[in-house]
């Protein structure tokens, strides 16, 4: 059958982002053709075990990381659970598949002194420009979300009044985060210069280019690694290091792993409990002060 049914699918009943299915057909695509190739066959939808498995074979050899044919995996995956939904197939070919062994990266945040670090080189400028980067800093670092979801935040979304924060994330699952007084304070300063641009941007986007058009994601990361790479050594400077940094701190600061975890917008804990490393690195530093280690 043709994908314009399964992205229908994907996109009016999961809610996945354009881009999770541009990527989920992009893989379907490519398995279609390697059958093509190897079977000329590229209809997908009746093929079995040792099919699939000689592609996923062919895709380790070709050198790519076990991680990126898990994702690959994931995604025919998805598409023969739908076609078992919608009676086209009876059985899952990959209902007894288990994924490849990958390898857990550690993503190392960033120490409270890069932060402090940051924010000092931010603070030198009062321009647009430099109101609506601190801010974006701030603002990751203060909630932890997402590149999309800050990049589709809108104005109406901050809550002056009871000080929140509407957080739209994955699958349209909404949560909310405190607004934090050093981000109200930058708020307030930044809504002062994107006044001026209101009328370029009726669909009410928090985050504006100097043109009026909403921030995207290359810009978001060329911020980031802007500022970072002038007060850190570390290789990763990413949006998501971010999210990691706000996660670290606030457990090596005391705060509970499950309200983390809400924060997060994570659905469940196992998701969070990545983010317990660097904070049991800390733990370990202060047992070394134990009395008994001295």
């Amino acid at each position: 059958m043709s994908f314009q049914k399964f992205q229908e699918y994907l996109l009016l009943e999961k809610n996945y982002s354009s881009h999770t299915i541009t990527a989920y057909i992009n893989d379907l695509t490519e398995f279609s053709s390697y059958c093509e190739a190897e079977y000329d066959d590229g209809v997908i939808d009746d093929v079995n075990y040792a099919q699939i498995r000689s592609w996923i074979i062919s895709l380790v050899e070709s050198g790519i990381s076990n991680r990126s044919v898990n994702r690959k995996v994931s995604s025919l995956k998805a598409y023969y659970r739908f076609l078992l939904k919608i009676g086209v197939v009876a059985v899952n070919p990959l209902s007894k598949h288990k994924a490849l062994k990958t390898v857990k990266k550690l993503e190392v945040p960033f120490s409270e002194d890069e932060m402090k670090s940051v924010f000092a080189l931010m603070s030198a400028e009062d321009t647009f420009e430099s109101s609506r980067d601190r801010l974006l800093v701030e603002m990751f670092y203060a909630t932890g979300m997402r590149r999309a979801e800050l990049i589709g935040l809108k104005e109406r979304d901050v809550d002056f009044f009871n000080k929140t924060i509407r957080i739209l994330g994955k699958r349209n699952k909404e949560r909310l985060a405190p607004l934090l007084p050093f981000v109200e304070d930058s708020l307030h300063k930044y809504l002062r210069y994107r006044k001026e641009l209101e009328n370029k941007n009726p669909e009410g986007f928090l985050f504006l280019l100097k043109s009026g058009h909403k921030i995207y994601e290359t810009f978001v990361y060329r911020v980031i690694n802007n500022y970072f790479s002038r007060a850190s050594t570390k290789v990763k400077k990413s949006p998501h290091i971010l999210r990691h940094t706000f996660a670290t701190h606030l457990l090596n600061n005391g705060a509970d792993l499950n309200a983390v975890k809400e924060l997060l917008g994570h659905s469940s804990l196992a998701s969070t409990q990545v983010y317990t490393h660097n904070s049991m690195e800390e733990l370990k530093k202060a047992y070394g002060n134990h009395p008994r280690n001295n």
